[in-house]
């Protein structure tokens, strides 16, 4: 198990797995979960050096005392300060949802430090179906009481948008981002970070992050869309595009929010990229 210290003192877990001399590739999860969102696409990654990062908050590690520092550029400069513990000057990034966000914050205020860059369903507009529903769940821990209720309910949920997924991985799911307690299950990250996302709604509307996008310019750069996703609508898939004709696009049939990075489409994607680095 491995920890560095950040600038203002927390301690933040990471894994290195894979070959020491491949080329770095930094993972960072959703909103709520931690470097276990890569399970599924780690064991295809053994030429990489690949790193996943429980951001501040998140899976094993610390919580932060000013919920407020759970936001995008606090994030982002922990990712640097990993960096800097690894004595890496460059390296690539695959970000899922707000890992994507925090990729795309780095583009634009710490290029030099990247080598490519490949966001997972997730860009510089979010529908608000696709905020509303994941303010539906953050923080709050689920009503079910045991890991096999949970994935009855997820199954449900998700099999509009995940057609072809079986019912274990689902039971999986459940079982990494829960921990069973008497009392039910208990969340693994800090439910605080709900209360940063209300505040940061209050302080006004979201700003224009399509100059976060565009700093991607020049980089070897790639997107993952489910096609039944509701926060990477078609449209603004569509004009990622357009406004950056470089980037390599692929959507997945039968993937909504968010694809696990196993598919072979997934999988095709990431390593052209990285091929072009």
């Amino acid at each position: 198990m491995s920890f560095f210290t950040t600038s203002d003192g927390l301690s933040l877990f990471y894994e290195e797995t894979g070959t020491p001399t491949g080329t770095p590739l930094i993972c960072l999860a959703g909103l709520t979960r931690d470097s276990r969102d890569f399970r599924y696409f780690a064991p295809h990654a053994q030429q990489y050096r690949l790193i996943t990062l429980d951001a501040r908050g998140r899976g094993q590690s610390d919580p932060d005392p000013d919920f407020q520092n759970y936001n995008v550029p606090r994030e982002a400069r922990d990712v640097l300060e990993l960096m800097d513990h690894l004595s890496l000057p460059k390296a690539a990034l695959l970000g899922t949802s707000r890992g994507g966000m925090v990729a795309m914050m780095l583009a634009a205020s710490a290029k030099s430090r990247l080598m490519a860059v490949i966001l997972n369903d997730v860009g510089p507009v979010i529908p608000e179906d696709g905020i509303a529903r994941i303010m539906m769940y953050v923080g709050r821990r689920p009503a079910a009481k045991t890991h096999a209720q949970a994935a009855e309910t997820l199954a449900a949920l998700m099999a509009p948008a995940f057609g072809d997924v079986p019912a274990q991985r689902w039971r999986e799911e459940v079982e990494t981002f829960y921990d069973a307690t008497d009392g039910g299950l208990q969340l693994r990250y800090d439910p605080r970070i709900r209360d940063a996302l209300l505040t940061q709604a209050e302080a006004g509307p979201v700003p224009d992050l399509w100059p976060l996008f565009i700093a991607l310019d020049g980089l070897p750069c790639g997107i993952i869309r489910g096609a039944n996703s509701d926060v990477l609508s078609h449209e603004t898939y569509l004009e990622m595009q357009r406004r950056l004709p470089q980037i390599q696009a692929v959507e997945l049939a039968n993937r909504g929010h968010v694809p696990f990075l196993d598919e072979p489409l997934s999988l095709s994607l990431i390593q052209s990229v990285l091929e072009h680095i």
